[in-house]
């Protein structure tokens, strides 16, 4: 079986599937702030609910990123801490892959897909997939404006997902912009579609060398100096 975990986001999930697919168990957290803290509740409840153990991990997958700088480095470092003391492989899987994986079903074989994070202002973490296909244009952080994927508009039909969307929703207008009705948010369930073809094909991470994939780095505002009166 393979474990996966994500926290990039307020969302806290984690997913159990067979080698062959199939999933077992999947846990889901939604909250305003980030339930990551909650993140060994979930991996204890989702195990046992499903009547297995620890033991009958093969391996352990992480959305790697990129997403939330805090909830990133609980989710990774979670993982990491099970592959070394259950003695498994780690396998990270692209926060905005695992998302496209939700809604691929749904579109025509020429549909691309560019699924999107909610980062600071008008600006999102975002990448563009074909239908079954890698990355069109690579992983990304972008201050969305009008021009913005105007190239890919002009000839394809892209549909934009996950909680960046809305910023996209407000500034591209073009007729083959599609905005789908359902929230997509990243989980743990998709996570772990993808990690067992990577378990497969045999593509594991570096345990000690891996981080998560901050895309950029952590941003911190200095305390206001406080003047005596």
């Amino acid at each position: 079986m393979i474990l996966s975990l994500d926290t990039s986001t307020t969302v806290c999930s984690v997913a159990l599937h067979t080698l062959n697919g199939e999933l077992l168990g999947c846990y889901e957290l939604y909250t305003e702030r980030t339930a990551s803290s909650r993140l060994t509740m979930l991996v204890q409840d989702v195990v046992a609910h499903t009547g297995r153990t620890l033991a009958d991990v093969s391996a352990i997958a992480v959305a790697k990123g990129p997403g939330s700088y805090t909830g990133l480095r609980i989710g990774v470092s979670t993982a990491k801490g099970l592959c070394y003391a259950l003695d498994k492989p780690l396998i990270g899987i692209n926060t905005l892959a695992a998302m496209t994986e939700q809604i691929r079903a749904f579109y025509a074989p020429e549909t691309l897909f560019c699924p999107m994070i909610d980062a600071r202002r008008m600006e999102v973490y975002c990448a563009v997939y074909e239908q079954g296909g890698p990355e069109l244009v690579a992983t990304n952080a972008l201050v969305l404006d009008e021009a913005s994927f105007a190239d890919l508009l002009a000839n394809n039909r892209v549909v934009f997902l996950g909680d960046g969307s809305d910023k996209a929703r407000a500034v591209l207008t073009h007729s083959n912009a599609i905005f789908p009705d359902v929230p997509v948010r990243p989980s743990a369930r998709t996570v772990g579609t993808l990690a067992v073809e990577a378990y497969a094909d045999g593509r594991f991470e570096d345990l000690a060398a891996f981080e998560p994939y901050y895309l950029k780095e952590f941003m911190t505002t200095r305390p206001k100096q406080q003047v005596s009166v």
